[in-house]
C-alpha cells in the first residue's frame, strides 16, 4: 500500500491507495504543534480501524505547504512504519515543465495537481484548487506548466468578513436559495458564494481569452463543489485530483528512488 499525503495550510489530506486503486482517504486538521508521535498514532489508528495491515505499508509520498509540519510528519513515518518518505521538490520527476519566473517558488501542491490534472485528462488545461487560496493555474498540450492566478480561498474570504465586522457572525458556507437574502447568516452566505462563482467564472474566461485556445476546466479542493455546481465554466470536479497527482509522480519516480 502506498500513502499519498497532502500537507495544506487548513487541513492534512492522506489517501491509501492499493496497488492503482484509491481505497480510502482520511483529514487532519494542520497544527503546527503536533508531535512525530501524535501523527503516528492517527495515522496507525486510522489503518487499524479501517482493518489495513500496517505491515503492507510500502512507501510515502508527501506533498506540503507548511515547511514546519515537514520534520515532525517525516519522522513519525520514519518511526511508525519504517518508510523514508517521498517529498514532492528538487530531483523529483513529474512528467510537467514549469515555464514561470521562478520555478523554485512554485508551490508543490500546484504541480502536484498540474501532474493529476494533464496526464488524467489531457492538456491544454486550467487547473482551478478551491483550497485555502484559490489558485488557477495552466497547462499547455505539452505539459508545461504556464503560471496563473492566485486569490483568497472562500473560507479566508468568509472568515474575513465574520472577525473584520463587529456585527457580523461566523457562518457555514453553503448556497442559499435565494441572492436576496431576508436575513443576516443567508445574506452573508449569498455574498460569498454567488459572489464566488462571479469571481470563478470571470477569472476563467479571462484566461481562457488570453491563452487564445480552449482549456478543459478542472477542479477540486474541499469547497470547490460547491461553486463547481453552480456553473457551467468547471469541465471536470475532480475531489482527488491531489491523491491522482502523487500517485502519478509516485509510479514516475519509485524505480529511480529505490536503486
Amino acid at each position: 500500500m502506498l500513502l499519498a499525503v497532502d500537507i495544506g495550510n487548513t487541513n492534512i489530506t492522506i489517501g491509501i491507495y492499493k496497488d492503482n486503486q484509491l481505497i480510502n482517504n482520511f483529514r487532519l486538521t494542520t497544527r503546527l504543534q503536533r508531535t512525530s508521535d501524535e501523527y503516528g498514532i492517527m495515522i496507525t489508528s486510522f489503518m487499524n480501524a479501517n482493518h489495513y495491515p500496517t505491515n503492507e505499508l510500502h512507501d510515502v509520498i508527501i506533498s506540503s505547504v507548511v515547511p514546519k509540519i515537514n520534520y515532525s510528519f517525516s519522522s513519525s513515518i520514519i518511526k511508525y512504519f519504517h518508510i523514508h518518505p517521498i517529498f514532492i521538490g528538487p530531483g523529483i520527476k513529474t512528467g510537467i515543465s514549469i515555464r514561470i519566473d521562478h520555478p523554485s517558488s512554485l508551490g508543490a501542491d500546484r504541480l502536484v495537481d498540474a501532474a493529476g490534472a494533464y496526464f488524467t485528462y489531457g492538456g491544454p488545461c486550467l487547473v482551478i484548487d478551491f483550497g485555502t487560496a484559490t489558485t488557477y493555474d495552466v497547462i499547455t498540450d505539452k505539459g508545461e506548466f504556464i503560471g496563473g492566478a492566485t486569490a483568497a480561498g472562500i473560507g479566508i474570504t468568509a472568515n474575513a468578513l465574520s472577525s473584520m465586522a463587529a456585527q457580523l457572525p461566523e457562518i457555514e458556507i453553503s448556497r442559499p436559495e435565494h441572492l436576496i437574502s431576508k436575513n443576516t447568516i443567508s445574506s452573508m452566505q449569498a455574498g460569498i458564494v454567488y459572489g464566488y462563482i462571479g469571481q470563478t467564472e470571470y477569472i476563467i474566461d479571462k484566461i481562457k481569452k488570453e491563452y487564445g485556445e480552449n482549456l478543459k476546466v478542472i477542479s477540486t479542493g474541499g469547497l470547490g463543489k460547491i461553486i463547481a455546481n453552480q456553473t457551467d465554466r468547471i469541465d471536470i470536479y475532480d475531489n482527488n485530483l491531489t491523491f491522482k497527482g502523487l500517485k502519478i509522480i509516485y509510479d514516475k519516480n519509485k524505480n529511480l528512488l529505490k536503486k
